[in-house]
Formats: C-alpha cells, sequence, structure tokens
C-alpha cells in the first residue's frame, strides 16, 4: 500500500494494522490462485518494433508520454544496415541504456541464427545493456533445437557479464519447422512469448497460400493461416507464455489496425500484437482492453473474495470460485496493463 492511501493509527492499533495488511498481502491472488503453476507473464499489450535510432528515440518519447503500456524493440536485424551489424547493435544498446528510457521496457531483436552476426548481435547488447533488456526476441527459429542453441549462448552471456537475472526470449514462430514444433518451444522455461510472424510464414509456403492472406481479411480466413494461429496461441497459453500477433501492415487507416487487433484478441485468444508505426499503437490498446463493464466486475468480485480468503460465494446471483477468480484476475491484469483507470482500493490490493 502506498503511504499516502495508509491511514493514520494510534500507536496501539499501528502494529495490529501491519499484521492485517500483511495478511492480505499473502492472500493476494498470485499467491492462492495458481498453486502447482507459474502465473504467465503480464505484459504491455503492444509491442512497438522500431529499427533506425530515429524512430526509436520517437517511440520512446511516445512512451514517456503515454507510460509503460507498450514495449519498444529495437529491431537488429532488419534495421542494421548489410556491414554495419556492430554498429547497429551498439547503438540499439547505447538507447537500451538511456536515461529516456524510463520504465525498462526496450528490448531487442537479433538476427536469425543463420546469419553469422546474431552471436556478436547478444554479445553487444548483454556486454552493454544487459541488466537493462526485459527481453529478447529471436526470428525465424527452424525448430526447438534452434532456440535451445541461441537460449544457451544468452545464458552463456549472462554468467560472463554477471547479469543478475536470466534475460526471458521471445520467439518468432514464422518457419514450418517453428510451427511443428511450437510446443516444445512454448515449453521452454526462458520464453515468455509466442510472437507470429505472418509475412515470413506466407513466404515459406512459396506461392501456396496467396499474398492476399498477409492481410486482411485473408489472414483471419485462409486455413493455414488460422491454423498457424491456433496452434501458437494454444501452446502459448497453455505454457504460460504470452502469444503475440503479427502486424498490421496498414499504417493509416486506424479503423482497420483497430479491427484487427480486436479479431486477434477476441477471435484467435492473442494478448499482444505488434505495432511498426506509432499511429497503430493506440488502436492496438484500445482493441486489447476488456470491456468497462467486466473490468468493475472484476474489482468488486476479486476484492470480495479476497476478503473472505478465496473462497465460494455469490455475486449477482451466480456461484463463484476459483476458476472464474483467476478468469476475472487475468482480465484485471490485462486492463491494468492497457492503462485503464481502476478504483484506488483496487490498485492498493493489487498493484500497489
Amino acid at each position: 500500500m502506498h503511504a499516502a492511501h495508509r491511514p493514520s493509527l494510534p500507536p496501539t492499533l499501528d502494529k495490529a494494522f501491519d499484521k492485517a495488511f500483511d495478511k492480505r498481502s499473502t492472500m493476494h491472488p498470485t499467491h492462492v490462485l495458481f498453486s502447482g503453476e507459474t502465473p504467465p507473464p503480464v505484459l504491455p499489450v503492444v509491442d512497438h518494433y522500431a529499427g533506425s535510432e530515429k524512430q526509436i528515440r520517437k517511440a520512446l518519447s511516445l512512451q514517456g508520454e503515454m507510460g509503460p503500456v507498450f514495449d519498444i524493440t529495437c529491431d537488429c536485424e532488419d534495421g542494421a544496415r548489410a556491414g554495419a551489424e556492430a554498429e547497429h547493435a551498439l547503438l540499439c544498446a547505447d538507447l537500451i541504456n538511456a536515461t529516456e528510457n524510463r520504465f525498462g521496457r526496450v528490448a531487442a531483436r537479433i538476427h536469425d541464427i543463420t546469419h553469422p552476426h546474431w552471436r556478436a548481435d547478444l554479445d553487444i547488447l548483454v556486454g552493454h545493456a544487459g541488466d537493462r533488456l526485459p527481453f529478447v526476441t529471436l526470428p525465424k527459429a527452424r525448430s526447438h533445437t534452434d532456440v535451445v542453441e541461441q537460449i544457451a549462448e544468452l545464458r552463456r552471456l549472462e554468467a560472463h557479464y554477471a547479469i543478475r537475472r536470466p534475460i526471458p526470449v521471445h520467439v518468432l514462430i514464422e518457419t514450418h519447422g517453428a510451427l511443428r514444433d511450437v510446443w516444445a518451444i512454448a515449453g521452454l522455461d526462458a520464453v515468455e512469448s509466442l510472437d507470429f510472424g505472418i509475412m515470413d510464414f506466407v513466404s515459406a509456403h512459396r506461392g501456396a497460400i496467396p499474398s492476399g492472406a498477409m492481410k486482411s481479411p485473408g489472414q483471419f480466413q485462409h486455413p493455414l493461416l488460422v491454423r498457424a494461429k491456433c496452434d501458437i496461441t494454444a501452446a502459448a497459453l497453455g505454457s504460460g507464455a504470452v502469444p503475440t500477433h503479427n502486424v498490421c501492415t496498414e499504417l493509416k487507416d486506424i479503423e482497420r489496425v483497430l479491427t484487427d487487433a480486436r479479431r486477434a484478441c477476441q477471435e484467435f485468444g492473442f494478448l499482444r500484437m505488434w505495432s511498426i508505426h506509432p499511429n497503430q499503437i493506440a488502436p492496438i490498446l484500445e482493441a486489447m482492453r476488456p470491456q468497462f463493464e467486466e473490468v468493475n466486475d472484476a474489482m468488486a468480485l476479486l476484492g470480495a473474495a479476497q476478503d473472505q480468503g478465496w473462497g465460494p460465494m455469490q455475486y449477482r446471483d451466480q456461484l463463484h470460485d476459483r476458476a472464474s477468480y483467476r478468469y476475472y484476475w487475468h482480465l484485471l491484469q490485462r486492463a491494468h496493463a492497457t492503462g485503464m483507470a481502476l478504483s484506488t482500493e483496487t490498485v492498493d490490493r493489487f498493484f500497489a
């Protein structure tokens, strides 16, 4: 609880208050609703990609205004000129360390495992900015084995540079082999997110999927893409990782971005989506936010459930237990991550 919200108590009641508050803290949803399993990570619902210094600095400025409701990923793969890979990786590391990175939510994508510079990318990023890296994205994995090899190198560099905690990885699923191994990849301890790379995935089919399926409505209708998206979300959600949807290539039609993000979330279960232009961030946030009425229900229900020790209870003439509490807890976390206004009591109870 923030000090400003703590009531002023006589000295004789001060210890009693501390004891009661400590008890409520141990009754937090993350402690009591996930017995025997690890709760999935809570990530900002937008992963904004930027390749050049100008684009990254613009994104940092916008993040400073909006808050940590979106991540920034510095692109060392497509953003680097041929022959200037080391220079670009060092630029990204400097920007990750910059004072403008107020929230520690600036990551990087390295080159794929077939590129001769991927190890150097990791060495530069971990060596110069490892303590501030929220995650590293691994593109174009061809198999579970590829991901294991790159994670092993990441762990070796963390030990070499005395990084204080293991850096999570986000894995792009954009090849036939990665989709085949998607459950094995999702089950790796380091994997925090599975990201769908639709353009490379369509290209890998050598013309069997028409180019129109890279955008809407085809991306949500073509059977091979529907299968891929469902497999990715099922593997991610079943393994405690976050499924992240592919980009929308429309940069000016905000309604299209909003519709794509909403379909990705509501029809396919994606909890996060890539952005490739600042104009896309706000509509993705809007689409990924829970409904206002459900958030109100979540605040009231979870507060009452916590007060009575998370046992079964009635709310609006319906029976609720830990299964529904878990649903509303995930929903409330998403509301908080997207910047929705929550009551002071809810923030004090669950997010202080």
